[in-house]
């Protein structure tokens, strides 16, 4: 029999990043919350991303607007938070291959000028003067230094334990419960009961399982990305690099196989290599054909990682909405159900400003950006569904870990 616990503000599904961010913002405003997760923290999509806090990669639009806001918030954060987050504003350095790229992407790099994204242009003759080991022939490019890289797992970790929520990991959620009326009163799992009249969904690639123990849906499907890990390095890569086709990939919608390298070094030593996406539902074999393509591409961007060894390989399934979107804030289909789920392969960098926002709807107070965009009903135009009661057990995938 479950254990009942006192009645809370708010139980958060998901101890990553997200669910973190929640938790931390949530007990910031005064509010009594518990996080619950079937597996551990960060053993979902935050455990298998690169860290990415990036500003460059967004045109003009809610998006940016969230990630302008997330960079701030990522600053102040660091100066409270643990140090071994690795925090480092290390900047993004955007290259183009040839003068038709350039063009393009100074016209976009003028864009987010215009709304608050500092960008300079390099060109090419002084591209080596922030990366000497760059690659001949590079047309030039643009540096973006409020792009920035944290440790992801450290960082939900450190946001959960000083959010002051109680956490249970290894507990999936079997039920969402629901009052005679459709509303939303706490969740249950196979040890205990929480009781609380909001319950955040940000379960990542599996909000759309946990949507449907709502009783709604939510459209989120997992995106597929591969990161290689290379032995130990001097830090011969200074910025977070990449090639200018990485943004078509970051909003193209194709199911297949994508890839762009985007190279960074790490503290530690050990140079990141990615970024492949694909739809390929929770397929987690391994496909040499991504990973043949990242060392390729990260080579002809940086022609000193030829003979360097690629110790391993990892990867992880983005959580992906149709329109690239995350869903943020209440569902009015099911009253008390919020979301805070389907930021892609932005989640680690959003997470901060969707943790804001959740909170000043939890509590009713003025949001930091407009929400609206992010209306997790946005994808039907269907009546809300009538009130009934949640299923016993998640339909969908059973994952622990990305």
């Amino acid at each position: 029999m479950p254990t009942r616990l006192r009645t809370l503000d708010a139980v958060i599904i998901g101890a990553g990043v997200v669910g973190a961010a929640c938790a931390y913002f949530a007990g910031r405003a005064g509010l009594s919350v518990a996080v619950v997760d079937r597996g551990a923290v960060a053993g979902g999509t935050t455990g298998a991303g690169e860290g990415n806090l990036l500003v460059s990669d967004k045109e003009p639009g809610p998006e940016l607007d969230l990630a302008l806001l997330s960079v701030r918030l990522w600053g102040e954060l660091a100066a409270v938070l643990p140090r071994d987050m690795e925090y480092e504003t290390k900047g993004g350095l955007v290259v183009a291959p040839d003068t038709a790229t350039l063009t393009a992407l100074r016209a976009y790099a003028a864009s987010q000028r215009a709304v608050g994204v500092e960008a300079a242009e390099i060109p090419a003759d002084t591209l080596r003067t922030l990366e000497p080991h760059l690659a001949d022939g590079l047309a030039g490019g643009f540096h973006y230094p409020q792009d920035a890289q944290i440790q992801p797992a450290r960082a939900a970790a450190r946001l959960l334990a000083a959010s002051g929520a109680s956490v249970h990991l290894g507990e999936e959620v079997t039920a969402i419960l629901r009052t005679p009326s459709g509303a939303v009163r706490g969740v249950r799992t196979a040890r205990r009961e929480l009781a609380a009249p909001a319950v955040v969904n940000a379960a990542g690639t599996w909000g759309g399982a946990v949507a449907a123990l709502a009783g709604t849906d939510l459209p989120v499907l997992p995106r597929r990305g591969f990161v290689l890990v290379t032995e130990p390095l001097p830090r011969v890569v200074r910025h977070k690099v990449y090639a200018a086709d990485y943004i078509a990939d970051v909003a193209s919608g194709s199911a297949a196989l994508q890839s762009s390298a985007v190279v960074e070094g790490t503290p530690a030593g050990p140079v990141l290599i990615g970024a492949t996406r694909e739809r390929v539902g929770f397929d987690r074999s391994l496909s040499v054909e991504a990973l043949r393509r990242l060392a390729s591409q990260a080579e002809a961007l940086f022609p000193v990682l030829a003979d360097v060894r690629v110790l391993r390989a990892y990867h992880g399934f983005r959580p992906y909405l149709p329109d690239h979107l995350p869903a943020i804030g209440p569902d009015p289909r099911v009253p008390g159900l919020h979301h805070a789920c389907g930021h892609e392969g932005a989640g680690i960098g959003l997470a901060p400003a969707t943790g804001l926002l959740v909170a000043a709807a939890l509590t009713g107070e003025t949001p930091a950006t407009d929400p609206t965009p992010f209306r997790p009903e946005r994808f039907t135009h269907d009546p809300p569904p009538a009130a009934h009661p949640a299923p016993d057990t998640a339909s969908g995938p059973r994952e622990t870990a990305p």
